[in-house]
Parts: C-alpha cells; sequence; structure tokens
C-alpha cells in the first residue's frame, strides 16, 4: 500500500494538568525546557504555555495545558497525555489517503492550529464507520514548513 504523504517526525507533545505551573516546576524548571509563548481558548477550554527543547528540525515543542474552566469541556487535564503532534509532508493527501483507508478524525477537518500550521487531529477513538483511530490516543497531524521538510526528509 502506497502512502502519497510521509510522517517525518514528533512536533510536539502536549501535557495537561489541573494547574500549568506545577507542570512547568518539572519541565522548565527542572529539565531545562524553554517557554516560547503562551495560547489562550476560550473555545477548547485551554490555557497553554508553550515550550520547547532542541533547535531547527530537532525542536520539539512541548504544550502545558490547563483547563480555564475544570468543570467544561474539552477536558485538556483529561487525560495527562493529551495529544501527540507528529510533522507531516503533505496534510491534504494525508487526511484524504486515511479517511479512504479508514480512519477517524475528530470534528473540525483541517485547520489552523496555535502554533499557526494547518492541522488534523486523529480522533482517539474507533467508530463503526471508522474502524482506526489513536486507541485512546489523541495524534495531532501538523502541515510541516518547506524547512522542516527539506531537514527531515
Amino acid at each position: 500500500m502506497k502512502r502519497p504523504f510521509k510522517i517525518l517526525g514528533v512536533q510536539q507533545v502536549a501535557i495537561g494538568g489541573v494547574d500549568k505551573n506545577q507542570l512547568k516546576k518539572l519541565w522548565v524548571d527542572m529539565l531545562g525546557f524553554s517557554v516560547k509563548g503562551n495560547f489562550i481558548s476560550e473555545k477548547e477550554n485551554v490555557n497553554e504555555d508553550i515550550c520547547s527543547i532542541g533547535i531547527g528540525a530537532n525542536e520539539v515543542e512541548f504544550d502545558l495545558m490547563e483547563p480555564i474552566d475544570i468543570n467544561r469541556k474539552p477536558a485538556v487535564h483529561l487525560t495527562p497525555l493529551n495529544h501527540i503532534g507528529l510533522w507531516v509532508d503533505d496534510l491534504p493527501k494525508a487526511y484524504e489517503w486515511l479517511c479512504s483507508q479508514g480512519v477517524r478524525f475528530a470534528p473540525g477537518g483541517i485547520r489552523n492550529g496555535a502554533g499557526g500550521h494547518d492541522i488534523a487531529f486523529l480522533h482517539p477513538k474507533a467508530s463503526d464507520e471508522f474502524p482506526i483511530a489513536g486507541e485512546g490516543v489523541l495524534v495531532e497531524l501538523v502541515q510541516a514548513p518547506p524547512s522542516i521538510i527539506k531537514a527531515l526528509s
């Protein structure tokens, strides 16, 4: 089976907790990750610090997330490993091909993500119509920019 796209590497790991400052104590203070920015979205019920380690094509983003309202959905702190993001060289082709193979995507399709790249999420749970999913893990496909495609291809 020939795939019309290539997964290039890990783009991000998103970790949720009830208090992102507790997460920062480990990831920033103890392990030395750098804080690059902050993203807040009422719609997505998230207040996240965008951290990273590595440089260039080897940089991996770690999003440390807390819910704005702990009683609302989505509950970004449940489960603590919220999602894994993967660089992909051609997101539209990947999306179309994976759907045709029975992979379930989360609602919303391809859209612009917090980091400015186009994204699409593979659903963590399969359905009758789409029998392939993340088996409990939310997976984000992230359109790699040309510099990342060149460096990781």
